[in-house]
């Protein structure tokens, strides 16, 4: 009998970081998984605070090295992009390792304040305001400047954005600009909706910033939409972005930043690899030899990392709630949840997580199909990244098979429209906070009940 953690064994360097199996059931950084299951049931939604910790200084330990590496000469400063995860026990945890934040709507700048007044933050922090922005947005980023955030920095994102503040910020204030990247080529467009031309950056800085004395120009920024990999696109479009900058500082001098947006990868397979350290060297080498070919100063880096902050902390686990051969060879697992409603990148973006069994790892395993709750037929699961096919311990009389998708803590409760109608009303599952005391010793804490029918019909109008 070939088991199931023999095939993981067989195919995979494992046990991981990450993952390892104890007396039969599976953990998730040391968390033991069961023990969530047997307290709260499935399906589960679980944030492991400590790896939001461990993503920062890992992140933040790969540019201090790369700068010390080549004498770099600038500062580096992690922010911490909102969007990816809006929970307060996520930005919480993450503002214990003295980062910065990005937002990008007027009700992040909400947040900030409901931060501030519980003196997590201060004044001092940088809130990088980005995306294209509706008034009551300018208009919180004003008040927020006004009220002496001086280092809250809209991020202009268009022609006639400025015009607003010049109007209501009542005291000198910076800005950023973000620069308009092209898209990959694979991309459907040729080039970002949302930025300035290049072409546009320098007799715009002339003709509106430079010689206001109100209004001085911190930050270039520039956005990546796939994210930083080790590919010909990214270092095209990262030089074209510096050389932008050494172009404006010539004529610029208050600026003296840029801002890195699209980050990290996280794993998405036990077959992940990705040389983290080599590739932040190269952003660094890249930056200071351009800007020492063209004789300016190097920039501070401020880096956005949303995914890789939050993304490993988090995972899913359901129940099995029954098989179904549909024909010959078609073998179906059902589970008690959706993938369209709750892991929404794997079907509106195919993406791929790590999905593990949770329990029965010395069990035989077979090839299944996994099955959602909804009536669309596009909610399955039935490929991994590394293979087009999904295996799983076979099911033996009445126990129960438990299964886990990791690595999804980025993004899924926002795209997925956290506690409202969800496609043919699948309910949002509990969620479970853990966390470690002093000792070592893990901590469970519910967040959030699986959601109730009062809640669906109250939204809908039937209470």
């Amino acid at each position: 009998m070939r088991r199931y953690i023999d095939l993981i064994r067989q195919t995979f360097d494992f046990p991981t970081e990450d993952f390892s199996v104890t007396d039969d059931n599976l953990n998730f950084h040391g968390v033991p998984l069961m023990e969530i299951v047997e307290q709260f049931g499935t399906p589960v939604k679980i944030t492991y605070l400590p790896k939001i910790s461990d993503s920062i200084q890992k992140g933040k330990r790969l540019f201090n090295n790369a700068m010390k590496k080549y004498n770099y000469q600038g500062s580096y400063q992690y922010c911490y992009c909102t969007k990816s995860s809006h929970f307060e026990f996520v930005i919480r945890e993450a503002l214990k390792n003295e980062i910065h934040l990005e937002t990008s709507s007027g009700f992040d700048i909400a947040i900030i304040r409901r931060l501030y007044e519980r003196n997590l933050i201060s004044k001092d922090m940088f809130i990088v305001c980005n995306g294209f922005k509706r008034e009551l947005y300018r208009q919180y980023i004003s008040d927020m400047v006004n009220s002496g955030f001086r280092n809250c920095i809209p991020v202009l994102d268009n022609l006639g954005e400025l015009e607003f503040y010049e109007k209501k910020i009542e005291r000198p204030f910076q800005v950023g600009i973000r620069v308009a990247s092209d898209e990959t080529p694979r991309f459907e467009l040729y080039t970002s909706r949302l930025g300035i031309r290049y072409n546009d950056i320098i007799n715009f800085y002339k003709e509106r910033i430079q010689s206001n004395p109100k209004i001085s120009l911190k930050m270039l920024h520039v956005f990546v939409n796939q994210g930083i990999d080790d590919s010909a696109y990214y270092w095209s479009e990262l030089s074209r972005f510096v050389y932008m900058y050494c172009e404006l500082k010539k004529i610029c001098p208050e600026l003296d930043t840029i801002d890195i947006g699209g980050g990290f990868p996280v794993k998405n397979s036990l077959w992940f690899t990705y040389d983290y350290q080599y590739v932040t060297e190269q952003i660094i080498e890249t930056i200071q030899s351009i800007c020492q070919e063209n004789n300016v100063p190097t920039p501070h880096i401020l880096t956005e990392f949303g995914i890789f902050t939050v993304g490993e902390s988090g995972a899913i686990i359901y129940s099995v709630l029954d098989q179904k051969l549909q024909n010959d060879k078609e073998l179906w697992y059902m589970i008690d949840g959706s993938f369209i409603t709750q892991l929404p990148d794997t079907w509106g973006l195919n993406k791929k997580y790590i999905m593990l069994p949770v329990n029965h790892w010395n069990v035989e395993y077979q090839k299944v199909n996994l099955g959602g709750l909804t009536c669309d037929s596009m909610d399955y699961y039935n490929s991994e990244a590394h293979r087009n096919e999904v295996f799983l311990p076979k099911i033996r009389g009445q126990e129960k098979l438990y299964v886990g998708f990791f690595n999804t803590g980025a993004y899924q409760e926002s795209i997925g429209g956290y506690g409202g109608i969800q496609h043919c009303l699948i309910p949002a599952p509990r969620h479970v906070v853990v966390n470690r005391d002093t000792q070592g010793k893990f901590q469970y804490s519910l967040f959030a009940e699986e959601q109730d029918s009062e809640t669906m019909l109250n939204i809908l109008g039937y209470i």
